[in-house]
């Protein structure tokens, strides 16, 4: 089931957010026919359905099915397309093939990316389609995100950037036109949760997919579950982080957790925040520049 965040409306300027989806929508004309990486996130969708207004069937959007996908988000997408009218389809992935991508170093999310962009480029190529477009936006060109280089390296276009559209003017556009994902929470494929240095196989990014499933029919919206071998480390946003301290729900936790093959069940008192993995690499890189 879509789950959704509490977000009040932005306070944008309406003649900024009209110009800017007008740039989006002019960039898209361009191009043609285009082939939209499409994950059912918001930023992907919000892609998808605008590729879908200006050039109709010339514009098919694709979801990689993989084990790094959640189910729910593979069915959200699969709505989201439904209900919006896009052009979808379903291509498989074989990224968990690459010993480079199962070795988890820094590098990981490159050789996902890399492997979708080859598969989206002969899917593309089969069928005369010269363009393939992807939904980072450009809040998320200060973070570390080497699928940014796959994109680069392989030709795929960035129209989010390209228009200096930010996730907060994404969801905006979004609800006023009546999007329903459009406060959906921020998300990340399961390869994401688990550390670096800790091999990623189908058999624990399930493993986590069960737990967070979980976790979500407790009522929480907004959290991540964090794999660290024996140990799991939970982060929830911060208005939910007081829910998640309760005792009695943090007993639901352990017992959500411990079954799962979990030694310790642990809190993030931080809270939730998107690449936390990143702090360690960060860390590591200042180190070694003193």
């Amino acid at each position: 089931m879509e789950t959704l965040v509490a977000l009040e409306p932005a306070n944008l300027d309406p003649n900024v957010l009209q110009r800017k989806q007008e740039r989006l929508f002019a960039l898209l004309r361009e191009m043609g026919r285009v082939v939209v990486a499409y994950s059912g996130g918001t930023d992907s969708a919000f892609l998808a359905w605008a590729a879908a207004r200006v050039l109709g069937d010339n514009a098919i959007a694709v979801t990689a099915d993989s084990p790094s996908l959640p189910e729910s988000h593979k069915r959200d997408a699969i709505e989201f397309a439904r209900r919006y009218g896009f052009r979808h389809e379903l291509i498989q992935t074989r990224e968990f093939e690459n010993p480079n991508y199962v070795r988890n170093d820094e590098r990981r999310c490159f050789y996902c990316k890399d492997e979708l962009f080859t598969r989206l480029k002969e899917f593309a190529a089969q069928r005369g389609i010269q363009h393939i477009v992807y939904g980072v936006n450009k809040d998320d060109l200060g973070d570390y995100r080497p699928g940014q280089l796959a994109a680069q390296q392989h030709g795929v276009r960035a129209p989010l950037v390209e228009a200096d559209l930010s996730k907060r003017e994404i969801r905006e556009l979004a609800r006023l036109a009546g999007l329903s994902f459009w406060n959906r929470p921020a998300s990340a494929c399961l390869s994401s949760r688990i550390a670096y240095g800790i091999s990623v196989t189908p058999e624990r990014v399930k493993l986590i997919e069960r737990g967070e499933e979980a976790v979500r029919a407790l009522g929480f919206r907004q959290f991540r579950a964090r794999y660290h071998g024996d140990l799991v480390r939970l982060e929830f946003a911060p208005e939910e982080l007081p829910k998640a301290l309760n005792p009695e729900v943090a007993a639901q936790l352990v017992e959500i957790f411990k079954p799962l093959g979990f030694h310790y069940v642990t809190l993030d008192l931080e809270g939730y925040r998107q690449g936390s993995l990143n702090e360690s690499l960060r860390a590591r890189s200042q180190a070694s520049s003193l």
